[in-house]
């Protein structure tokens, strides 16, 4: 039996009333990018709402949807981007019992899939004690994964010393592309693979930003603590200039998935419609910052449809 017109009228305007609610926390409290200090402190309050595991489960990163995209589950499209990653790098043809090193590891939803289904030995890193904590409740012990608070750049790890290195959706975290991609590949052992995959911005010399986009890419940055993306070209260029590469003759190959995880953006917005329970179980303050998220969530899909925004994956085998 349809609701009366007063109690859908009532509803409508508690779900605006909320989201002017939202928008305003949003316009007056960001997350700006002040030092790696001030990306540990958020990743530590985003782990510690519960908000986000919630409603996205142990993955926080993108989903792939397949070429052309297709429907697929939320949480399987996350899951499904590991071992696409892991087949498009080439980490597959490594012998179970590799060691890999995964930087900004989150709560160790790859870590563990790199661990269970494909017999890697996996050291996740994180500079959130938050997520490293969550990363290892969640972690049986029979798995061969383990996690550690580190820096990414400026790893407590031995030269040469890893398989295969590992990171998703990291570097825009990174203050410094040069010195992340120095440390990427320095713990990489010769004949090892890499495998990373991040945000992207247009390279500035195909089309430079417009005033709307200076204002889109203002909001990116300052409300999830980035200090800045780089293009797919410049990535590259930092890993094959790497003196941990360029010594060696390093060649980088890249590809843009832009359009297999687009649908991401828009559906990490519909499971809070799809499980209101892990929103509202929360109590008030989780609805709130659900509302929060959403105008940045908007804002990185309309980056990501229009160009502005790049999803690259990069992989390489360091020459022996």
């Amino acid at each position: 039996m349809p609701a009366p017109a007063g109690t859908v009228a009532l509803l409508l305007l508690a779900g605006l009333a909320l989201a002017v609610i939202g928008l305003l926390v949003w316009q007056r409290r960001d997350r700006a990018f002040h030092s790696t200090a001030s990306v540990a402190e958020a990743y530590d309050r985003w782990t510690d709402d519960q908000l986000l595991e919630r409603l996205w489960g142990e993955h926080v990163h993108l989903g792939h949807y397949g070429s052309p995209p297709r429907s697929v589950d939320f949480r399987r499209a996350k899951a499904d981007f590991v071992h696409e990653l892991v087949r498009w790098s080439g980490l597959d043809q490594l012998p179970p019992g590799s060691r890999v090193l995964d930087v900004g590891c989150g709560i160790g939803g790859s870590a563990r899939i790199l661990a269970r289904d494909y017999g890697f030995d996996v050291l996740g890193i994180s500079i959130s004690p938050g997520q490293i904590a969550r990363a290892t409740a969640l972690t049986s012990e029979g798995l061969s994964c383990r996690f550690a608070v580190m820096d990414a750049l400026d790893l407590q790890l031995a030269d040469g010393s890893f398989d295969a290195v590992w990171s998703v959706e990291a570097g825009p975290h990174m203050p410094d592309k040069q010195r992340y991609a120095d440390e990427l590949l320095r713990v990489l052992r010769p004949g090892g693979r890499l495998a990373v995959a991040d945000w992207n911005r247009r390279d500035p010399a195909v089309r430079p930003l417009n005033r709307l986009e200076r204002w889109v890419m203002h909001q990116l940055l300052v409300q999830w603590a980035h200090p800045e993306f780089a293009s797919i070209p410049g990535f590259r260029r930092n890993l094959e200039a790497s003196r941990y590469g360029a010594a060696v003759g390093l060649q980088v190959d890249t590809g843009d998935w832009s359009r297999e995880t687009l649908p991401s953006w828009i559906e990490s917005i519909l499971e809070g419609v799809r499980r209101p329970g892990a929103v509202l179980g929360l109590g008030p303050r989780a609805v709130l910052q659900g509302l929060r998220e959403t105008p940045t969530l908007l804002l990185m899909h309309w980056g990501f449809a229009t160009g502005m925004m790049q999803f690259g994956v990069f992989r390489a085998v360091k020459p022996g």
